[in-house]
């Protein structure tokens, strides 16, 4: 069963402070190899300039490669789930699975509005009509939120992902956000991501071994044929190819 928790606020230093930090973090790491670093070398640097209290994974619960990957060097780090009550069943099977299996602390984030509620004042299946919107307030909104009791936050966007995520950095400067960036993974693949998850044994959602490389809201979210974009399953019909949350 789904507990939510409240995000752990602690004492942040300045913009100005975590700004030159994630400035010395891409040198570091552009400086560690010929290419780049190493997922786990990006996460060691987190570790050696934040605690764990002050840093956030944002997780869709497609699989849990990179709380794994995180928690090893963070441990009992917060993981974000952003909870919009519209996840497949199997999306929250994963979540309980993540939260039992590996040392982290989920957080479940929560919309101001229930679906019911954001039905009375939009009507009902505002994703049908408005996707924007509905991932403002569903998805958007509430991590900005969230992420305000936070110094760094680490995503699983990889660059392969699609044309938006080509040129994603290791580390950056999250103006919207007001915090530190960390894409431990984007220079991964998919069967990248796979191999990781299935040698250290750790949750996968059912969903990706059934034509759903990218997973989103169940009403949002359909299987993508072999040779298709893997995110070409998401908002199908729509213009629309990201979320909003790494835009």
């Amino acid at each position: 069963m789904s507990v939510s928790l409240a995000p752990r606020v602690t004492a942040r230093r300045s913009h100005d402070e975590l700004k030159a930090l994630a400035e010395q973090g891409n040198v570091e790491l552009r400086s560690l190899a010929d290419d780049e670093a190493s997922p786990a070398e990006v996460v060691a640097w987190v570790a050696r300039n934040f605690t764990p209290e002050s840093a956030a994974v944002a997780c869709s619960m497609a699989d849990a490669a990179l709380p794994h990957l995180v928690a090893a060097q963070l441990p009992n780090v917060d993981v974000l789930f952003l909870d919009t009550g519209y996840h497949f069943r199997e999306t929250h099977f994963t979540r309980d699975e993540v939260d039992r299996a590996l040392d982290v602390r989920v957080v479940d984030v929560l919309p101001e509005q229930t679906v019911a509620e954001q039905d009375a004042e939009y009507g009902a299946r505002l994703y049908e009509r408005d996707p924007a919107l509905c991932c403002a307030r569903r998805k958007v909104d509430p991590l900005q939120g969230a992420l305000g009791g936070y110094e760094v936050w680490f995503t699983g966007v990889r660059r392969d992902e699609a044309p938006t995520r080509t040129h994603t950095p290791l580390v950056t400067w999250d103006e919207r956000n007001g915090l530190v960036k960390v894409n431990p993974v984007a220079a991964w693949s998919f069967d990248d991501l796979i191999g990781y998850a299935n040698d250290q044994k750790v949750p996968v959602n059912l969903l990706l071994s059934h034509g759903y490389p990218s997973i989103g809201c169940e009403p949002c979210t359909r299987p993508v044929a072999p040779g298709e974009d893997p995110r070409a399953g998401r908002w199908a019909g729509f213009s629309k190819t990201e979320c909003g949350l790494h835009t």
